[in-house]
């Protein structure tokens, strides 16, 4: 495995978020972390693109610790897309998307044919390049997602990390993103790491699933022998049902109402009648 951490403790200032966490992210394939909110998923993602240093353990690249890498050389193996970003005001999408190949270039060194190339290749692959002159902060969601995209394809890196690439999306533009990071890595081979909160799209989209819970490691492997009912409702304390998929066929967790939830509202008739 290029990516891991091992046995790292992370916190912040003196707030521990996870202990002893091990994970070893696939070489080649799409992993995802799920888990309740505030388990330390995202604590783990930022930990895993060097963002944040761990109290214990460490993290490693390519057989060395990642804290102890240069930083360019850190960005031409992973590049990550975090939850907040934030875009000059007024830049255009290719401007924006030509500080991906920063980690390949000296302030001094005239762009080469190959950072061109790249750059293209990132507008295209992400289907931007028809509206590189539009600028950032006009853009919908799902378009920005595919530009913030594009810039990390442009450091053409071989691992892509992802924080909640979905939040704040419709289920079309989810769709659109999750699609187009499962056709980089088949077409591309990336490895694809990244936190998702909907279980059925990490079934439908994950080779490999990490679960967490109060910033532990519940346990991990396929989505056929992580998502199960007794998984599901240990984790996230929600009774459901789990089937095939009829299209994919791939595991979908059906959640069921509480009983309190399927109640009449206080003071409202329950009107019975027959048909």
């Amino acid at each position: 495995m290029r990516l891991q951490t091992q046995s790292v403790d992370l916190a912040y200032a003196d707030r521990t978020i996870a202990e002893n966490l091990s994970l070893q992210i696939p070489d080649g394939q799409v992993s995802v972390l799920i888990g309740p909110n505030g388990c330390g998923k995202s604590t783990a993602m930022r930990a895993l693109a060097r963002l944040l240093p761990p109290k214990s353990g460490q993290v490693v690249l390519d057989g060395k610790s990642i804290h102890q890498m240069p930083t360019k050389e850190v960005a031409r193996k992973l590049a990550i897309l975090p939850q907040v970003l934030t875009a000059p005001e007024g830049i255009s999408i290719e401007d924006l998307v030509w500080f991906g190949r920063h980690p390949h270039r000296t302030s001094l060194k005239v762009p080469t044919e190959k950072d061109r190339e790249a750059v293209e290749w990132a507008l295209a692959v992400t289907r931007v390049a028809d509206i590189r002159d539009a600028h950032v902060d006009q853009l919908s969601g799902g378009q920005r997602q595919r530009v913030w995209i594009a810039v990390c394809l442009a450091q053409e890196t071989e691992i892509l990390l992802l924080d909640e690439p979905t939040t704040y999306l419709d289920v079309a533009y989810q769709l659109e993103v999750l699609d187009l990071l499962a056709d980089l890595n088949h077409d591309h081979g990336t490895t694809v790491a990244m936190v998702l909160h909907d279980f059925n799209m990490a079934a439908e989209y994950a080779d490999h699933v990490f679960v967490m819970r109060d910033g532990t490691l519940i346990t991990e492997g396929p989505p056929r022998d992580v998502f199960t009912q007794s998984l599901i409702q240990d984790v996230f304390g929600v009774e459901s049902h789990v089937m095939d998929h009829p299209v994919s066929g791939k595991p979908m967790c059906i959640p069921v109402r509480s009983e309190r939830a399927s109640r009449p509202a206080p003071g409202r008739a329950v009107v019975h009648g027959t048909c």
